[in-house]
């Protein structure tokens, strides 16, 4: 029997919870601009660059099979919205309720640092368990866009068009270099045909190529990932496969530090199969723009 993670998971306190791992923040020298990079993130507060929220989400997908088996990768979600930031390599750890079920279930999941600070919580869903996913419990039409200086271009509701994009084996190969969770099936044939994109290469594909012309309009400021919710429809995506990706604005919106928006974006194959979805929060630090100096 092939072995598709080696990750061991540990029962206590009613939840599952995996091993801890160094997730590496490989843009700690990313310069100016970035939130990854040690100076810039320093500037603005934090405590140094910081690892992506899109870095932890792969930490899910070995507790998901380990508890759900191959069904996950096809009908399942992870939805998590980041609380505290961590620095490269500080050891934490994914957790989930244990499930009440094998199928169409949905649990709370978080990750917790080695100190025990929250970096992040939300749910693991399965199926259909007849719940929202726990991003899509906000009500983003509540939000007011009041005041907006750094957004005040982007608009509510806004449709971000289709784009050609395909995962290259190349960038998975990079991935592999220092991803902590690996399955065989990233990096080999998989029961799907292809080895299939990680959680992180998810990600890139469902929120680079639909904001590239966003940012052109938003211009010069330092964004963050401040929740992300990746759902299977029909996966998983596939390594080396063309997808069409396109979505749309939920809500534009700003906090005491950040002005931000929220969106949702689709991944539809050549047979015209939405595979996968994803829905982010994505924040721009107010001190990073001239327009809040």
């Amino acid at each position: 029997m092939t072995v598709v993670t080696s990750t061991k998971f540990e029962l206590a306190d009613g939840a599952v919870h995996g091993p801890y791992r160094n997730v590496m923040n490989p843009n700690i020298h990313a310069g100016e601009g970035s939130i990854h990079d040690q100076a810039t993130a320093e500037k603005l507060g934090f405590r140094g660059g910081t690892v992506a929220g899109s870095n932890h989400m792969d930490l899910f997908p070995p507790l998901a099979y380990d508890q759900f088996g191959r069904r996950w990768f096809e009908r399942g979600s992870v939805s998590l919205y980041f609380r505290n930031a961590t620095l490269d390599r500080e050891p934490v750890r994914a957790s989930m309720h244990q499930p009440r079920a094998q199928d169409n279930v949905q649990e709370d999941v978080w990750i917790h640092r080695e100190d025990g600070m929250l970096v992040a919580e939300g749910s693991l869903a399965v199926g259909d368990p007849g719940d929202v996913p726990a991003l899509q419990r906000i009500d983003v039409g509540e939000i007011s866009r009041d005041g907006v200086r750094i957004l005040a271009d982007i608009g509510t509701g806004e449709a971000l068009p289709a784009q050609g994009y395909m995962y290259t084996a190349r960038e998975q190969a990079e991935r592999m270099e220092i991803i902590t969770e690996k399955l065989t099936w990233y990096e080999g044939d998989s029961p799907w045909g292809a080895p299939i994109v990680t959680p992180n290469g998810m990600v890139s594909a469902l929120w680079g190529p639909p904001t590239t012309l966003l940012r052109q309009r938003i211009g010069k400021a330092v964004g963050l990932f401040g929740a992300i919710e990746l759902r299977n429809l029909a996966g998983p995506m596939l390594v080396d496969t063309p997808y069409a990706i396109e979505g749309k604005i939920l809500a534009v919106g700003q906090s005491p530090k950040t002005e931000f928006f929220w969106f949702e974006t689709t991944a539809t194959d050549a047979e015209g199969r939405q595979v996968s979805a994803m829905r982010m929060l994505l924040r721009f630090m107010k001190g990073s723009s001239e327009l809040w100096a």
